[in-house]
């Protein structure tokens, strides 16, 4: 007769290390994997579509992002304002936007953030879990930008 069985030790396996592009869709015919680029073109243009969204991004972002179109080969691999976090079926959403002076902050905000969820879950088949939204500056019309310009020299 043999000894009382040891039990086996647990083991875990090693973490999956998920590749740049994100698997969406597999089946017998093949699999679709969408970029993290994809998805953040798709909120970016998603965003911007919302009225009331007067630009996406910092100034200084901005003003990268134009100089980086204007060097050959420079392109737009990124979209200013938009980060995104994308998993095999999962994807959050971070936006910083420039809103117009006058509209409703909150309900601009609540109408990015359905249009956003909307397009990315519709086009790529990935759930949304979440959309953060950082207000970083409002656009004034151009009459109120006079008014706020330094006053001139009373004397000369």
């Amino acid at each position: 007769m043999t000894g009382p069985t040891q039990p086996k030790p647990k083991t875990t396996p090693p973490p999956v290390i998920a590749p740049p592009a994100r698997l969406a869709d597999e089946t017998a015919q093949g699999k679709t994997t969408i970029a993290a680029s994809v998805v953040q073109k798709i909120a970016g243009i998603a965003a911007r579509e919302i009225p009331g969204v007067h630009s996406m991004g910092t100034g200084t972002s901005r003003a990268f992002g134009a100089l980086r179109e204007r060097i050959p080969g420079g392109g737009t691999s990124s979209t200013p304002g938009v980060a995104v976090e994308v998993g095999e079926k999962q994807a959050a959403v971070d936006l910083e936007i420039i809103v117009e002076y006058g509209v409703s902050i909150v309900e601009l905000a609540r109408a990015v953030r359905r249009n956003v969820i909307s397009a990315v879950e519709q086009m790529t088949g990935l759930e949304v879990i979440e959309v953060n939204i950082a207000v970083n500056d409002i656009n004034l019309p151009e009459a109120q930008r006079i008014e706020e310009s330094p006053p001139s020299p009373r004397v000369e």
